[in-house]
């Protein structure tokens, strides 16, 4: 099950970049299919330990039987909460991969990919109420036009809003090719990546993935042990600026800073890569999926 669940990203490059201690305490934020909780694994003795975080049930079944994992079945924006329920003061290294797994893609009831019919769904943890589909039928045009706008970078956002509030009552918008054929009038430019664009925009809403992101690094200065690192793997621009911005400045804002405060902030992580690490030439041919990851790493002052 595991094999086919996901290829990890960026594997070699995010292992060494958290410089793991044989009996640290680390933290994979996005446990997936346990590829590089794996790899963090292979690195530790008997006293260290992974609090491994995945809000998807399915990513269950691919616990290893391994005393060393603690596994949370939630969203890694409530980091410092588990990590407190399971008395941890503080870890040596916290690891998260942004993506969506390609198993999540490859399941066709799951509702993230064009590829397949399916329930219009895209929800990561199937516990939470709010799904595509819901999005679509009650979001007002305003809601819709940023959203398609903010996180899929759709060139014709405001249209399709507003296609989709003058249509939507007409039509069931309960499954991926409704929408597909709901869609057909206002798709620019190519199709397929048109799609994707409009899909990652829902998918993103859905699971509130930037919330999330921007409050689970909001914690990493305070979990982290000075000389412990956060590496953090994105799949796309918004994304990347986010944590950009976050080890440049420890706060979610842009790089504009207020010009008003002669006060020096006193900055608790020091980037380690001043460039992003994209994958080598062989890992884009053996993963085509992995092009546009972008992995950026902080250690803790």
């Amino acid at each position: 099950m595991s094999q086919q669940y996901h290829t990890p990203v960026l594997f070699n490059e995010s292992i060494e970049a958290l410089n793991i201690k044989p009996g640290g305490i680390y933290v994979d934020c996005t446990f997936g299919s346990g590829g590089h909780s794996k790899g963090i694994l292979s690195k530790l003795d008997e006293q260290g330990k992974i609090i491994a975080f995945d809000q998807d049930a399915d990513a269950q079944q691919n616990i290893p039987n391994d005393k060393r994992i603690i596994f949370v079945p939630q969203n890694f924006r409530h980091l410092k909460r588990f990590l407190r329920l399971h008395k941890i003061a503080g870890v040596d290294g916290i690891l998260a991969d942004l993506g969506v797994s390609s198993y999540q893609f490859d399941e066709g009831e799951r509702g993230f990919s064009t590829r397949f019919e399916g329930p219009l769904d895209m929800r990561m943890d199937r516990r939470q109420p709010l799904t595509a589909a819901t999005v679509l039928l009650t979001y007002s045009e305003t809601q819709l036009h940023k959203m398609f706008e903010q996180y899929g970078e759709v060139t014709n956002a405001k249209t399709l809003a507003k296609h989709i509030i003058q249509n939507r009552q007409y039509k069931p918008l309960q499954t991926i090719e409704a929408f597909r054929v709901l869609l057909q009038p206002v798709v620019k430019g190519n199709p397929h990546k048109y799609l994707a664009q409009v899909f990652q925009s829902l998918r993103i809403e859905v699971n509130d993935e930037m919330g999330a992101l921007k409050e689970m690094l909001q914690q990493l200065p305070d979990v982290l042990h000075t000389g412990g690192r956060a590496a953090i793997i994105t799949f796309h621009s918004l994304e990347d600026r986010i944590v950009k911005n976050f080890f440049k400045n420890e706060n979610e804002e842009d790089d504009t800073a207020n010009p008003f405060t002669t006060e020096e902030k006193e900055h608790k992580l020091k980037i380690i890569t001043k460039k992003p690490v994209t994958p080598s030439v062989e890992e884009l041919k053996k993963n085509p999926r992995s092009r546009s990851a972008k992995l950026r790493v902080a250690e803790r002052r």
